[in-house]
């Protein structure tokens, strides 16, 4: 339902207009139905725990059905503990205290694979690990409490439940919980048609390139991931179109910079990577069904700061409206195309939904109905774009020179191809406040 996102906007709301006791409310209320959500599921996995042996009586034996009792208990356990928690970190974010998560979130990150080799290593197994990973999350989540508690003053008042705001926010939430269908729908469904029209080698073939795809898509949010506090604090002010638009257009560049250098070095070296380095030639047309999937998805990822203005405008309605349109297209243009072409076809009919959605749509309604400045946006990324393709002819040539045919030169090539890229847009590509704001960062590394 993206509550999460919802405790973001209406906390950023309450903060900017200086209403501690609504805020305190807010959170309160949110504390309830987290903690009611927490129940329900504690409830469910509860009533699963009991019905193991009815669920795998027939594909387990004794011992492991005694071990996935065990796993069934502690992850419900997690997850019960887990949804009242969970409001912290969204209250984190709506503080725009950035460093503080994600620094947390790095160190956990680092943890977990670490503890858990060492406890392989001595012999530990599932439970060992599903306890770790248990640890980690309420630890995480604890962290972030008394975060909120002794460094932001976080309080929380109870009391009768804020109906009208309640149906308020259920009716912005809503549509982004469908807008998550939809996309779950979009993202796995070639996977489905082609294990029923193809086999599962294909299938396997196909996820290679959606696990590229994944990764391709989480470098993008990460950047946009922190805007969302920000334009719901210009919504609140009454910002106007042109401060929107500038917004827009300034992550825009940013997430391109960073963006056209991950697509254009895996154009270039995708091959190789896949063939050399990773599952090997028998996959090699993975990397021909990524290049179809991550190509045009480049646009709305560059783009995706307008998700979040639409939310703080409440406008996410036609974006969910165009989704479902267009996740039935490309349902039914999979079918075909899969019979025709296989995992190639299918990620045609991904592409092509994709380009009608969420770019040839979308940048309607960004210029018509949240009145961005989508032209001139266009106009900065065609100028970005003219170091993107020097930079790529160069690494071409380089490629046509000098063969790829083992790991250390596919490493050596992809250094070379990055500076040759970050020196093409630091001098052609970049403006003043982005050159200020990369200094930044190397200074910060440096100190």
């Amino acid at each position: 339902m993206d509550f999460g996102n919802a405790i973001i906007i209406y906390t950023t709301r309450y903060r900017v207009s200086n209403q501690k006791e609504k805020e305190e409310k807010l959170h309160g209320m949110f504390l309830i139905i987290y903690t009611v959500i927490g129940v329900i599921a504690g409830i469910i996995g509860a009533i699963l725990w009991l019905n193991v042996d009815k669920l795998f009586g027939n594909s387990m034996n004794y011992e492991e059905l005694q071990k996935a009792k065990v796993l069934m208990g502690i992850l419900t356990l997690n997850l019960t503990i887990t949804f009242p928690l969970s409001i912290f970190s969204s209250i984190i974010t709506a503080y725009e205290k950035f460093i503080f998560s994600k620094v947390l979130n790095l160190i956990r990150i680092i943890l977990n694979p670490i503890v858990m080799l060492v406890l392989l290593n001595f012999g530990c197994k599932s439970i060992a690990l599903v306890v770790l990973n248990t640890v980690f999350n309420i630890g995480t989540l604890v962290i972030n409490y008394i975060y909120c508690k002794k460094n932001l003053n976080i309080k929380l008042k109870f009391g009768k439940l804020d109906t009208k705001l309640l149906k308020e926010i259920m009716t912005y939430s809503v549509w982004i919980f469908l807008n998550s269908i939809m996309d779950k729908i979009n993202w796995n469904v070639d996977q489905f048609i082609l294990g029923t029209i193809c086999g599962t080698t294909v299938v396997a073939i196909y996820s290679v390139a959606s696990q590229l795809n994944q990764m391709y898509l989480n470098f993008s949010t990460a950047i946009a991931g922190v805007m969302l506090p920000k334009v719901a604090k210009m919504e609140e002010q009454n910002a106007s179109d042109e401060e929107f638009s500038h917004v827009f257009i300034q992550t825009g560049r940013i997430q391109y910079i960073v963006m056209a250098l991950i697509m254009s070095g895996f154009l270039l070296y995708g091959q190789e990577f896949i063939n050399i380095v990773w599952v090997g030639p028998e996959y090699s047309q993975s990397y021909m069904i990524a290049c179809i999937l991550m190509l045009p998805l480049t646009i709305p990822l560059i783009q995706n700061v307008g998700l979040n203005i639409i939310q703080a405008k409440n406008q996410y309605k036609f974006r969910v409206i165009v989704l479902f349109i267009f996740s039935i297209f490309n349902l039914i243009i999979s079918i075909f195309l899969s019979k025709l072409y296989g995992g190639i076809g299918a990620a045609i009919g991904t592409s092509l939904s994709i380009i009608c959605g969420q770019i040839i749509f979308m940048n309607i309604f960004y210029y018509k109905k949240t009145h961005i400045d989508i032209p001139k946006f266009w106009k900065n990324i065609l100028k970005m774009s003219v170091p993107v393709v020097i930079a790529f002819v160069i690494a071409i040539a380089l490629k046509r020179l000098i063969p790829i045919s083992n790991t250390l030169q596919l490493i050596i090539q992809i250094l070379v191809y990055v500076v040759i890229y970050v020196i093409m847009m630091w001098k052609f590509g970049t403006n003043q406040y982005e050159k200020k704001l990369f200094s930044k960062i190397i200074k910060r590394f440096d100190s």
